[in-house]
């Protein structure tokens, strides 16, 4: 068992069982011992990889989207650029360096990182301290104009609640102790948590999950767009209508016990992108679709084999294989969803088939 183990050991017995949101953030977040406050949580050392990490091309064409974008909303002269759990930066570095040659662009944004883990946020400023970014520590915080937003492999990080559908009522999925071992298990619930409205459909034994911390980001972020413009751009896996436990732990590439190693983990689950689409009103929305559909519209394919070009053997097939699993339906290509919202006055985004 890990320190952190310990630590929500003496927790629970001090105060109670935790929700599985409660202890998902004690998992990810805590000062010393949570999971992205580890040196490297992300990458090929790290215990997962992310589409940026996996090849350039993907920063690339989401830079020139959002760019693209910028452009049919009039290039504001001003506007916050904004990366929901940046990660080590690659994502943006990626973007910014492909719209170097997009008149005005990098000129007029503003850098805006949401980043709650201390390390990564130092890695970030190692690699995108040239354009001077700023760490808001609450998105009440951005200011008064244009927002282009990404949320990249964000979503499906923030912490989650799991419900069991018991009779006309609901049991909640809870962390506790059996034996002094961390273990999760349903406890009956009152019906205000709000879940009947959503999932009144559900029969005896159905599982669900919702995420309330995504859906009142996204409800923040798509005021400031009604507002102001701009565009939130959601990159996750999941489904538009999404049923069934998907609660997971991550660690070294491979599927782990989530109550095993606290902090050495990732702890995710899949986005409910009908979720994110209501909370989004009145905001207009392209999507979900799949992302290897959504990058092969922006021209990934193209880009590849430019880049194919100039590579020979082992880095030709490491180039190939990092394509393939961007776009593969069998790979990332269906199980991620791109999910675009935007101003219902404003053309669509590009990357998607209208």
């Amino acid at each position: 068992m890990t320190a952190l183990a310990d630590i929500i050991r003496s927790h629970i017995r001090q105060t109670g069982p935790l929700t599985l949101a409660q202890y998902m953030e004690m998992c990810l977040l805590h000062p010393e011992h949570g999971y992205y406050n580890q040196p490297t949580p992300i990458g090929a050392r790290g215990g997962f990889i992310t589409a940026p990490e996996i090849s350039q091309m993907f920063g690339e064409m989401v830079g020139l989207a959002l760019a693209a974008c910028w452009q049919d909303q009039g290039s504001p002269p001003a506007f916050a650029l904004l990366d929901l759990g940046p990660g080590r930066g690659t994502l943006m570095s990626d973007c910014l360096r492909a719209t170097g040659r997009v008149e005005g662009f990098r000129s007029a944004a503003r850098l805006h990182l949401f980043e709650a883990s201390r390390s990564l946020r130092n890695v970030q400023m190692a690699r995108l301290g040239a354009f001077d970014p700023v760490w808001p520590r609450s998105l009440m915080e951005l200011p008064a104009m244009p927002l282009f937003a990404i949320a990249n492999e964000f979503i499906d990080v923030l912490p989650v609640r799991q419900f069991r559908r018991i009779g006309r009522g609901w049991a909640e999925c809870m962390v506790g102790l059996k034996k002094g071992a961390l273990t999760m298990g349903f406890v009956s619930c009152d019906a205000s948590v709000g879940i009947n409205d959503r999932f009144g459909h559900c029969v005896e034994g159905d599982i669900v999950e919702i995420r309330p911390a995504a859906e009142q980001i996204t409800s923040t972020l798509a005021g400031h767009i009604a507002r102001h413009g701009g565009l939130l751009l959601i990159i996750d896996y999941g489904e538009e209508k999404l049923t069934g436990p998907t609660f997971q732990a991550v660690t070294d590439h491979q599927s782990a016990d989530p109550m095993a190693a606290p902090g050495n983990a990732d702890l995710t689950s899949h986005v409910d992108f009908g979720g994110l689409i209501g909370a989004a009103a009145p905001l207009a929305h392209a999507g979900p679709c799949p992302q290897g559909a959504y990058l092969e519209c922006l021209g990934i394919t193209e880009r590849a084999r430019s880049l194919a070009a100039e590579l020979r053997e082992r880095e030709l097939a490491e180039h190939t294989a990092a394509f393939r699993r961007l776009v593969h339906p069998e790979e990332m290509g269906n199980l991620f969803k791109v999910l675009a919202l935007y101003p219902p006055d404003a053309p669509v985004p590009p990357g998607f088939v209208t």
